[in-house]
């Protein structure tokens, strides 16, 4: 049997005449859109189907691809940062370059904690230069460092002898005491204090200075003052100038110092208070900033009473000057 057309039925619209195939509507509907397109000059896609024209046949540009600027980089540090006074008796501060393995300061090690950072110090005496050198994965970075000099306060006594006669009890008691002082100094405390900002232990008048020395008859040169002397009256509290860990903690006076106090600041920076009438903590105490450890005396070798506080980096004096800055008025 033939196959019949399809049945089309037709009509008059604003006097045009309209047919229309009755077939599927899914048909009648993509032939409509496809009559669509081109009557105007559009590409069209619908369900799969497309006008067949690409987008050059359409006078188009394609779409320019998105494409993100790259992120800005930071530059890359190779150097040290360093804060603090490079000047003699002075401490810093520093970071080390990063990925350093090894630091050393006039090729002795340096400990570098684990964000970086790092102590040093220069002696009252510290030479005009010294030389700071990482090992990093991409070599060795060194950094000269020029320690400036300082005027001391010297001091003659043409007619007086350096030494007075010891005594059979201070040649007797006296390396014992040094043997104790030395030993605390070889504890490793585990303490944050070097990271502080330093604060005075007592506020008061200054009567000694870090550094000040005597010359004596024949020229002989007296040690220098190895801290700073605040004058108080017996009694007054000391405070703890930073976190810190009790290292020593004398038991008795000692023939100098008199009741003798320690503590380690961590980084092998360590800070001693000297002629204290009494001491308020125990060795291996953790101690925080600001919290009372003794009071002013004047035990061992002492005109009168006050506090003698001085600090040590290794085996290097500082000046708690420096540390501590100006002794705060008013007070």
């Amino acid at each position: 049997m033939p196959m019949r057309a399809p049945r089309c039925r037709r009509w008059h619209r604003d006097g045009i005449l309209m047919a229309r195939a009755i077939i599927p509507d899914a048909a009648r509907v993509a032939g409509i859109a496809l009559m669509l397109s081109l009557a105007l000059g559009s590409t069209v896609a619908f369900a799969g189907w497309g006008s067949g024209r690409s987008e050059a046949q359409s006078g188009r540009a394609p779409p320019a691809p998105s494409v993100k600027p790259p992120a800005p980089t930071q530059p890359v540090r190779h150097d040290f940062i360093l804060n603090g006074p490079m000047v003699q008796g002075g401490a810093l501060i520093g970071i080390a370059p990063p990925g350093t393995t090894a630091l050393t300061l006039d090729g002795a090690l340096v400990t570098v904690s684990e964000d970086g950072r790092f102590l040093i110090a220069f002696d009252r005496d510290a030479p005009p230069t010294a030389m700071l050198v990482a090992t990093t994965p991409g070599g060795m970075v060194t950094h000269a460092l020029a320690i400036a000099p300082r005027a001391w306060n010297i001091e003659r006594l043409d007619t007086l002898p350096r030494f007075a006669q010891p005594t059979e009890e201070f040649e007797r008691r006296r390396p014992q005491e040094l043997a104790a002082i030395n030993a605390a100094r070889t504890v490793n405390a585990v303490s944050n204090g070097w990271r502080q900002r330093f604060q005075w232990p007592v506020t008061g008048r200054l009567s000694g200075m870090f550094g000040a020395q005597r010359i004596y008859k024949n020229g002989e040169a007296g040690s220098y003052h190895s801290g700073t002397d605040v004058a108080r009256p017996t009694g007054t509290p000391v405070i703890a100038p930073a976190d810190g860990v009790v290292i020593l903690a004398a038991d008795s006076p000692f023939t100098l110092e008199g009741n003798l106090l320690m503590l380690d600041h961590g980084m092998g920076l360590n800070s001693s208070f000297l002629h204290l009438s009494r001491i308020d903590v125990h060795v291996g105490e953790h101690i925080t900033q600001g919290e009372q450890i003794g009071a002013v005396g004047m035990t061992g070798r002492a005109t009168g009473p006050h506090l003698h506080w001085s600090l040590k980096w290794r085996d290097r004096r500082i000046d708690p000057l420096l540390l501590a800055g100006p002794m705060p008025t008013g007070r």
